[in-house]
């Protein structure tokens, strides 16, 4: 008996990976066996309306990408995790774990996360009963003191992260002072630098598969992700993973970024709260048709194998090896571990083996078409005015076919 197992995408402002993943997915085309029952896939973009609390939906999974700030559509999100569709990312996860609450497990767990404090914002409002806590128990304090605790250079940045917004560097108590004084009501971090830094590496990770890029913060968005395979050794690509994997896996994440900089040898985590990291070609570039293969096939293989939703991270075998007396080594290997079977990567290799064949023949020709290049146009005539249109577009475009050149070659 023929079966269709519908993808839901939700999606904000979000262009040009919603129809690369529309078109490969299609062009696949896949009939998938499955006991007595063909398999079949489509999939749809989600629209925002008024709902049934109640009523059965009709999709199979949903990839999310607009539930963190947009409360309509995370509602009917939760809504359909609780009726046992499989969404990624988990709603509550994205909510609930911010950037503070991923610094303080990953401590527990032993990452070298630099030595971070959490400061009370400098305003509150005026209501009585906030006026009245504070009068009772906030406690004066000197920002000198912490300012020294942490050490300089240190970074203030709100303890909820977003788009490097409020992100200030700190060389001194003076400029300590002034970021603080400008902070507002916002709660914030003070993070200590991760001095004598050589390489910035963001891992992006879906599902269990993770991919290691040189990182330039300094540079404009469109020259951040650097085209560098050969920027670490097995062993840095190796930890890295391993943090993605471990991170997500721990939150119940399915697409993430981590950023962590290396200092003497060691991966120091700086920034792994991405639950919605950048996916768009005019930033990815080179490494945008990777991010979209990536999504095709962990969505399909969830979709497939009706992978059921984890209300609640199962943090304590974590916990029970963070209490070892292990080197951190070998700590972060057990994790990893863990973290396999939480993304069932045996079942999804073979899976993937069986199953997505012709995925990477497939992603190769698309992203050599005119189609490809048309879509890469579009989203950067969204973003760049008239005159640089034509010159970022084959740009970009070059960089995707680059791509498919050295995964081709491989």
């Amino acid at each position: 008996m023929p079966q269709t197992r519908l993808i839901g995408l939700s999606l904000g402002a979000d262009h040009c990976w919603p129809a690369c993943y529309e078109a490969i997915v299609a062009k696949l085309d896949l009939a998938l066996p499955q006991g007595a029952d063909t398999v079949r896939f489509a999939v749809e973009r989600v629209k925002v309306e008024p709902f049934d609390l109640r009523a059965k939906s009709r999709y199979d999974l949903v990839l999310d990408r607009i539930t963190h700030w947009f409360p309509t559509t995370r509602e009917w999100v939760k809504k359909l995790a609780l009726d046992g569709v499989y969404v990624f990312n988990n709603p509550w996860m994205i909510q609930a774990a911010e950037k503070h609450t991923t610094y303080v497990a990953m401590m527990r767990l032993g990452f070298p996360v630099p030595e971070t404090w959490m400061v009370p914002p400098k305003t509150y409002s005026d209501d009585a009963d906030t006026q009245v806590a504070i009068r009772r128990y906030n406690t004066l304090f000197s920002l000198d003191t912490v300012g020294e605790a942490v050490g300089y250079p240190s970074f203030m940045k709100p303890y909820d992260g977003g788009a490097w917004r409020g992100v200030t560097k700190l060389d001194d108590v003076g400029a300590l002072h002034i970021s603080y004084n400008d902070s507002g009501s916002q709660v914030m971090h003070l993070q200590k630098a991760v001095d004598n830094w050589d390489i910035f590496v963001r891992a992006i990770g879906i599902g269990p598969q993770v991919n290691c890029v040189k990182y330039d913060p300094a540079a404009p968005l469109h020259g951040r992700y650097l085209v560098d395979r050969d920027f670490m050794d097995a062993a840095g690509w190796q930890t890295m993973s391993r943090y993605a994997r471990v991170i997500n896996a721990f939150f119940c994440w399915d697409y993430n970024s981590c950023e962590a900089l290396r200092s003497g040898g060691v991966f120091h985590p700086i920034d792994f709260a991405n639950a919605c990291p950048d996916s768009q070609v005019t930033s990815l570039h080179y490494h945008f048709p990777w991010t979209v293969r990536s999504l095709v096939a962990w969505s399909l293989f969830c979709a497939y194998t009706k992978r059921k939703p984890q209300f609640n991270p199962h943090w304590q075998p974590y916990f029970d090896i963070a209490d070892t007396d292990l080197p951190f080594e070998e700590k972060l290997q057990r994790y990893d571990a863990l973290a396999h079977t939480y993304f069932d990567v045996d079942r999804f290799e073979e899976f993937r083996a069986t199953h997505l064949g012709r995925l990477d023949e497939v992603c190769f020709e698309f992203f050599r078409s005119t189609r490809a290049k048309d879509i890469i146009r579009e989203k950067v005539a969204l973003l760049y005015p008239k005159h640089e249109i034509e010159p970022f577009t084959d740009h970009f475009d070059g960089l995707v076919k680059l791509w498919c050149k050295t995964e081709s070659e491989r």
